[in-house]
């Protein structure tokens, strides 16, 4: 397989890979609250080649490539009901944000569990 080969398939695999559901991630239901993660893609390739002679005669070549890419969390969508809020992760650790995601949305699931039993008794 000739470097132009090697190359489109490279592409073709690489096509495959970035998807629209990498940029916008599969939805997560939790109770009543829905969290789409958003995603950030960052991506480089690089390629280089070449031929020439030593000083015996000796023809010969070289050919590289190489790729790059990086998939961090952006922001988090909240969907609850009627009401869709934003919220971005950029300026703490994604790990961070969504630890102090976890109380509040704990504590909205637990709400409305509360809401529906003490409706019906």
């Amino acid at each position: 397989m000739n470097m132009n080969e090697n190359l489109n398939t490279l592409f073709e695999r690489l096509e495959k890979f970035f998807r629209t559901e990498t940029v916008v991630g599969n939805p997560m239901k939790i109770g009543e609250v829905t969290l789409v993660p958003i995603i950030d893609i960052g991506f480089g390739l690089g390629t280089g080649g070449g031929y020439g002679k030593d000083e015996k005669s000796s023809d010969g070549q070289g050919m590289g490539a190489g790729v790059g890419a990086e998939i961090t969390p952006n922001s988090i969508l909240i969907i609850k009901g009627e009401e869709v809020s934003l919220l971005p992760l950029k300026n703490k650790s994604s790990l961070e944000k969504i630890m102090e995601m976890i109380p509040d949305i704990v504590s909205k699931v637990k709400g409305e569990k509360e809401e529906k039993n003490s409706c019906c008794e």
